[in-house]
């Protein structure tokens, strides 16, 4: 079962900074996740949230700051004294620490109440620059950019979900991927199952308890998302 950085070593350090990604450019797990939005200005920067409230000294929406805006806050101390002076990376700083990694790279394009116009594209064309599309899945909690990548790229994607769906692989299949990125509790269902048999390729998230890990890892599950990756590097492997 594969390990995926969840917002890279986010346990440990500050969630989606590059301490952080560095932190998890060194372990020898399969992948990192990490979630991108966009500025004011265009930019595409990685943090989860569309409000800096919860992870900075700042308040506002992304959407609303530019990236010089965004970059003048703290998004370390609230986690630790020790990391104060982190900021909100650019996508393109974090993809920098993994050009010559073996990692894979799941780019989720956020898209909580605001969408993002443009920003599959922006993320093609900067993966395509660096030579790192092959290395790239692309998810989203909206099934339509998913199936924009499907349908226009060739990259690799996946749909995330939180929902119990009645049959999800004929679901996916309708937007264009097997894989399927779903929550903890919905991967005990029935649905996970049966998606596993028809040929469904399925990571959960988000996994922090070895113990879950573990049955996850029994029914087959494909990989898992985890906010220690070094844990469950030391365990699972």
């Amino acid at each position: 079962m594969k390990i995926y950085a969840h917002r890279g070593c986010s346990g440990t350090y500050p969630e989606n900074t590059l301490a952080a990604f560095r932190a998890a450019a060194e372990l020898p797990i399969d992948g990192i996740e990490i979630d991108v939005q966009l500025t004011k200005d265009g930019k595409m920067v990685v943090i989860h949230d569309e409000r800096i409230n919860r992870t900075t000294n700042g308040k506002g929406y992304v959407k609303d700051l530019t990236l010089e805006e965004l970059q003048k806050y703290d998004a370390g101390s609230w986690f630790s004294e020790e990391w104060s002076g982190e900021y909100i990376p650019t996508l393109d700083e974090v993809l920098e620490i993994f050009q010559d990694t073996e990692h894979i790279l799941n780019i989720e394009i956020k898209s909580d109440i605001f969408p993002y116009v443009g920003l599959v594209d922006k993320v093609i064309n900067l993966a395509t620059r660096r030579g790192l599309l092959d290395r790239m899945i692309i998810s989203s909690f909206n099934h339509e950019d998913v199936q924009k990548v499907c349908h226009e790229t060739d990259a690799k994607s996946a749909i995330i979900t939180s929902q119990i769906y009645v049959d999800i692989y004929d679901y996916a299949r309708v937007i264009g991927t097997k894989r399927l990125h779903i929550s903890l509790p919905s991967a005990y269902r029935k649905m996970t199952t049966e998606a596993l048999r028809k040929g469904s390729i399925v990571y959960v998230w988000t996994v922090n308890s070895l113990e879950y890990a573990q049955e996850l890892q029994k029914i087959g599950i494909h990989g898992i998302f985890t906010d220690y990756p070094e844990r469950m590097l030391k365990e699972l492997k």
